[in-house]
């Protein structure tokens, strides 16, 4: 929970631009600017807004600033929220799927304005200030209020929700759903929280329930709920005059007879009031309102480094504007068809009461407010020093506030030096002069105000800050299942065997109603399973394509299939009972109990754990404490935090005197090992090597002689620490990075390894026999199901190969200062692809990497493509395992109907590690036929969008 951190805004009241800028805002004309360092300005404007009665729009020029910023602001703020308008994910004339829930984010926040029930602060970028939304109007005249006792035709409800944007479901689980089941109508508004449950009698709305969406239980009544739009494209569907002259009025002549086919479709569609797949390329025709028109006459409009911002939006005009010229000549876009944006001089800022933050002065005609505050001295690695500062300043009548997310730990070394700071999670008023305050929690960075005020944060102390990382782990709701199914498939009740699933259906009884999935047996048999025993149904996985006999209700059929497969079970349970004994007699090494410098290392960490990192942990530290080698495996999708939990398993094992070595599958993955390690580990006396092709043979000569008499602690390789030459003096850990990428002679290595030391195995996606291995319990195993924070799901798609979409999937990324991954597995022919593709995107620096360069080559080009020298990387499945390019942000996987399921999902693993929303492109040649299995590997891949999906990944190699 964090700490309340309002009362410190009050300090900032000493300085005399502050009073001078709060006198002058609140009147109605006031354009005035601050100028101030960076670091201050969440708490300047934190400290408005807390002073002020007006609602703020905060504006930056990039996404990834304005997110920034929330963050702070929220932590200043709190418990106040404050509300991050995110920007439309397509760019100026683009077809593409969309995120729904960016919109619904959006919905949620034009809700809050319009209903008026709060003071808003609203932090947004220029890209999203930009563009342009449903208008006010509109959006005003479609907000309906549904209360108990209404007498309403729930059809005719149904029917105006669609037209809002809200698509029919079989249950309702996200918001902008609905779903009806006799007379019961469930809706999720995008403005609430949780979904709504109205129950009808006849015509009359008899009751009104908020319901949990996971387990879909009825919890709260209510008198009435609010329900707003579920679209920001409302007027096709709800206004059909205004709608058939926007539509009469788009010209087609120029346009391909492709282009001009697929307009012509859309456009029926939307006449007819059908949602085209791509509705949101259409919205710029009727939408023509911004933000601001939600916003009351009264608000602040604060705009971050004003400057920047006019760049920005200029320079989303002029990628737009080629980008229109290029699609009209194609003749793929009409010649007038309408922008959707608006520039600067459209969206009219002059006229709004306004502050503008610059962290220098600017010669202009703006009246500037100095507001004195500077950068906080740093003291990382200078614990002491530190120490002895606080003193100094407490003495000299200083005020001394320290954030921390480390305030336990710091207050014991603030102790130890004779200074009593305990954590305060609690400030009742400011803190007077000479006076030291230590608060937890996670601000980005300090400062010093005026000459008697300063803020430290972790990163001046430690050199960084934990970063919040919420738990969002995947919901996995007892309707998990009805999101997996759909009519036709094949199910598997643990009564009555393999049936064919219906649907879901209500069923009244005794003056009530339940729902109950139908299940159809052989013979025209039907069984209904209320929804509260869905779990005792499951998916039926087999091992053939070929449909499944159903099973036959009141036979033994069924019981005698399970009677057989409990004999067989019995039987593998005897072999595993066996192979646990032989684990138990081998004699291992029993570490130690954490010591003082672990507990440093884990503190260090940038982030908060997730919950499934902290139990992974306790599991390897469990499995490293006892006297049996440990035989782990720890599955977690792509960057969720797996090297963290080997790394404090391998400092761990040095604290012990051991050494470990971390075996992974690319030279490339190996020296981003050593740079992770390298950079975790400087504080500490750790000798960390890497042995691949990329050193000398006098250079691996040197670690190999280091490995012998123990003055190397941690060795990171590829399979070259497998041969014969290379002993270890004391080898206690072994870490093995993405098993499946080795051959069967090192897997046969591994087996030998993991019966004489512990042994820590790392995958997103495990190969089936791991897996099998790990499931039926062979091997100890860890999930992490948690993502990253900002993490999104990434965008696939599933395509023939053609040029033009090349050329706009890497515009696209450059238009966002990106960089794209362009993936070709033959290397007798990838220099022949990277010269096709340059005529196709001229603009963009190309660059090659493949396993069989010169080292020194291939290490020259990863490292220039690293530091952003190229746009795109032609390359080999070299990247598939571990690379870590935050700005890469979009995949293209050339003749991908030749990969394996796990290696698509593995590639598609390399983007989508930043904040911004990541594209993967999986093309086929045009006109190939593919083979069934190859169809099945790019439809999984198509569908496994969901964060987190490995391990659901390596279910489904399974069965393929």
């Amino acid at each position: 929970m964090p700490v309340e951190l309002t009362p410190l805004l009050g300090l900032i009241e000493e300085l005399p631009g502050y009073r001078r800028l709060l006198a002058e805002l609140p009147e109605p004309a006031a354009r005035t600017r601050a100028v101030l360092l960076d670091a201050a300005k969440p708490y300047l404007i934190a400290a408005l807004y807390r002073k002020l009665p007006l609602p703020m729009l905060v504006v930056t020029a990039q996404p990834r600033t304005s997110q920034k910023l929330h963050e702070q602001l929220s932590l200043w703020c709190h418990p106040t929220p404050v509300r991050l308008l995110p920007e439309p994910e397509a760019l100026p004339y683009e077809r593409i799927t969309t995120d729904p829930s960016t919109e619904i984010e959006r919905l949620r926040i034009l809700f809050t304005l319009v209903s008026r029930d709060e003071t808003p602060l609203i932090v947004t970028s220029a890209l999203s200030l930009a563009g342009k939304t449903t208008s006010y109007n509109d959006f005003t005249a479609n907000i309906d209020t549904v209360y108990k006792d209404t007498n309403i035709e729930p059809l005719q409800l149904l029917n105006r929700w669609e037209a809002m944007g809200y698509c029919r479901e079989g249950i309702v689980e996200v918001p902008g759903t609905i779903s009806q089941r006799g007379g019961i109508v469930d809706i999720y508004p995008p403005s609430s929280d949780r979904p709504a449950r109205l129950e009808f009698f006849g015509n009359t709305v008899e009751s009104i329930r908020l319901f949990d969406p996971a387990t879909q239980r009825s919890q709260t009544e209510v008198p009435s709920v609010a329900i707003g739009p579920a679209t920001e494209l409302l007027t096709p569907f709800l206004d059909k005059p205004r709608t058939e002259q926007v539509l009469d009025s788009i010209d087609l002549s120029i346009l391909s007879s492709e282009a001009s086919q697929q307009f012509r479709q859309e456009i029926t569609m939307l006449r007819n009031r059908q949602r085209p797949r791509h509705s949101h390329f259409y919205a710029p025709l009727f939408n023509q309102d911004s933000i601001l028109s939600y916003l009351p006459d009264n608000v602040l409009v604060i705009l971050d480094e004003p400057g920047d911002i006019e760049m920005a939006i200029t320079d989303l005009d002029a990628r737009a504007s080629q980008l229109r010229q290029e699609k009209v000549a194609r003749g793929e876009l009409p010649r007038d068809f309408p922008r959707s944006y608006f520039t600067s001089k459209e969206l009219h800022m002059e006229n709004r009461r306004c502050l503008s933050l610059s962290r220098w002065d600017v010669p202009d005609n703006t009246p500037a407010h100095r507001l004195e505050f500077a950068a906080a001295p740093g003291y990382v690695g200078q614990l002491p020093a530190f120490i002895n500062k606080t003193r100094q300043s407490v003495k000299q009548k200083n005020r001394v506030v320290i954030i921390s997310h480390e305030a336990d730990r710091l207050s014991e070394l603030l102790e130890e030096a004779d200074i009593i700071a305990p954590p305060t999670s609690e400030i009742g008023e400011l803190p007077p002069p000479g006076s030291l305050t230590l608060i937890p929690g996670t601000v980005a960075e300090g400062w010093v105000m005026g000459s008697d005020t300063c803020l430290f944060t972790d990163a001046e102390i430690f050199g960084f800050v934990k970063q919040p990382r919420p738990a969002t782990k995947r919901p996995i709701p007892h309707h998990k299942l009805l999101v997996e199914i759909t009519p036709g498939d094949y199910v598997v009740h643990i009564e009555h065997g393999i049936g064919r699933f219906a649907g879901v259906t209500t069923i009244s009884s005794n003056g009530s109603q339940r729902e109950y999935l139908v299940l159809h047996y052989a013979g025209g048999d039907r069984l209904y399973v209320p929804t509260d025993q869905i779990d005792r149904v499951s998916r039926y996985i087999g091992a053939s394509d070929q449909p499944p006999n159903l099973s036959r209700l009141g036979t033994q059929e069924w019981t005698r299939a399970k009677q057989r497969v409990q004999e067989s079970a019995e039987e593998t349970a005897q072999e595993l009972l066996s192979l646990n004994a032989t684990r138990e007699v081998v004699h291992g090494f029993a570490f130690s109990p954490d010591v003082v410098w672990q507990q440093e290392l884990e503190s260090s960490f940038p982030y908060v754990e997730t919950p499934d990192q902290i139990e992974a942990i306790r599991q390897v530290k469990e499995d490293m404490a006892r006297p049996r080698p440990m035989d782990r495996l720890v599955a977690g999708d792509v960057g969720y935090g797996k090297t963290e939990v080997a790394m404090r398993a391998a400092f761990k094992a040095i604290m012990d005197g051991k050494q470990v070595t971390v075996l992974v599958p690319t030279t490339v993955l190996a020296e981003q090992h050593l740079a992770t390690f390298s950079q975790r580990l400087e504080a500490f006396p750790v000798n960390i090597e890497v042995l691949s092709r990329f050193r000398t043979a006098k250079e691996q000569q040197a670690i190999i002689d280091g490995l012998a008499r123990g003055t190397v602690d941690i060795c990171i390789g590829t399979h070259r620490l497998l041969q014969k030459d290379v002993v270890f003096k004391d080898l206690g850990l072994v870490i093995i990075d993405e098993e499946q990428r080795f051959g069967v002679r090192h897997k046969e290595h591994f087996k030998q390894l993991r019966q004489e030391v512990d042994v820590l195995t790392l995958s997103a996606t495990p190969i089936p026999r791991t897996l099998y291995m790990s499931l039926v319990g062979a091997r100890d195993m860890s999930t992490m199901e948690t993502p990253p924070e900002e993490r999104l799901p990434i965008k696939t798609y599933v395509a023939a190969y053609d040029e033009r979409l090349v050329r706009e999937a890497v515009l696209r990324e450059m238009e966002r200062n990106g960089q794209v991954f362009f993936v070709h597995n033959r290397v007798q022919s990838i220099a022949y692809v990277a010269r096709k593709l340059q005529p196709i995107v001229p603009e963009a620096s190309i660059a090659i990497a493949h396993g069989q360069m010169p080292e020194g080559e291939l290490a020259k080009t990863m490292a220039d493509f690293a530091r952003g020298k190229h746009d795109i990387l032609v390359c080999t499945t070299i990247i598939e395992s571990g690379m870590d390019m935050p700005n890469v942000n979009t995949l293209i996987v050339n003749q991908a109907d030749r990969f394996g399921l796990t290696q698509l999902y593995q590639l598609r693993g390399r983007v989508g590690r930043g904040a911004n929303l990541a594209f993967a492109y999986f093309l086929h040649d045009k006109g190939k036929r593919l083979t069934p299995t190859a169809e099945k590997r790019l439809k999984t891949i198509f569908q496994a969008t969901e964060l987190g999906a490995g391990f659901d990944i390596a279910i489904k190699d399974l069965e393929i």
